[in-house]
C-alpha cells in the first residue's frame, strides 16, 4: 500500500508524458492512422462476435510462464480453456503475477515477427499492415484484460487492489511511451524520458505545496 501510494506520481507524469508523446506524434500517417484503425476493427469485432476467449486464456497463462522463465523459475503445470486456466510454478513475485495485466504478448509477437521478417526479407512495403496489426492486437490486449477484470483475479487479490492497479497502469503506460517513438520515430526515448521525470517531479513540486 506504501509503496503504491509513493507511486502515484509517478503514474500520473505518465499519464501525462503519454499524452505528450502522442501530440508529437499525431502528424505520423503511416504510423498511428493505421495503428487507430487496426484498434477499431478489433473493437467492432469484440462488440458484435463472440469473443475468443480461449485465445486471450491461453496468452494469458503463456505470459505468467514466460515471466517466471525470465525470473529463472520453473512451469510445472501448463492449462488453458476459455472458462479459465492456470499454471503450477515454483516461483512468483509481483511481476510474474501481473504481467499477463501489462504485458501486451499478442502484440509483442506481431513485432517480433515483423522484426525477423523485415531482417529477412525486408518488409518495408509492409510497414502499414505491421501497425495495423499491432494496433489490433493491442486493442485484443486492453479489450480482453478490462472484461476479465471484472472479475475476481487471484493474481490481483494477492498483490492487493491499489498496488495492482499501479502496476499494470505503469506496466501499460511504459509499453505505450516505449513504442509510440519507436514506431513512428518521431519521439526520441532519451526525450520522452526526460518529459516523464519533468512531469513527474512537478506532481510532486505540487503535492509538497499543498502539504
Amino acid at each position: 500500500m506504501i509503496v503504491a501510494i509513493l507511486l502515484l506520481p509517478v503514474c500520473i507524469g505518465a499519464g501525462k508524458t503519454l499524452w505528450m508523446v502522442m501530440r508529437a506524434c499525431g502528424g505520423a500517417d503511416l504510423t498511428l492512422v493505421p495503428i487507430l484503425a487496426g484498434a477499431a476493427c478489433w473493437v467492432v469485432i469484440y462488440l458484435l462476435l463472440p469473443k475468443p476467449m480461449w485465445i486471450y486464456v491461453f496468452g494469458h497463462e503463456l505470459t505468467h510462464a514466460l515471466w517466471v522463465w525470465l525470473f529463472g523459475g520453473r512451469v510445472k503445470k501448463f492449462k488453458a480453456r476459455s472458462d479459465g486456466g492456470h499454471v503450477i510454478v515454483d516461483k512468483t513475485n509481483f511481476l510474474i503475477a501481473l504481467a499477463p495485466y501489462f504485458f501486451p504478448l499478442y502484440a509483442v509477437m506481431v513485432v517480433a515477427t515483423f522484426a525477423v521478417g523485415h531482417l529477412v526479407w525486408g518488409w518495408q512495403g509492409y510497414l502499414v499492415w505491421f501497425h495495423l496489426l499491432v494496433g489490433t492486437a493491442y486493442a485484443f490486449h486492453v479489450t480482453l484484460t478490462a472484461q476479465t477484470l471484472k472479475t475476481q483475479q487471484s493474481d490481483i487479490t494477492s498483490q492487493g487492489y491499489l498496488f495492482s492497479a499501479v502496476v499494470i497502469f505503469l506496466g501499460n503506460a511504459l509499453v505505450l511511451l516505449v513504442g509510440i517513438p519507436l514506431l513512428t520515430a518521431r519521439v526520441d526515448l532519451t526525450t520522452m524520458l526526460e518529459w516523464w521525470f519533468e512531469n513527474t517531479g512537478e506532481v510532486i513540486h505540487r503535492i509538497g505545496k499543498l502539504i
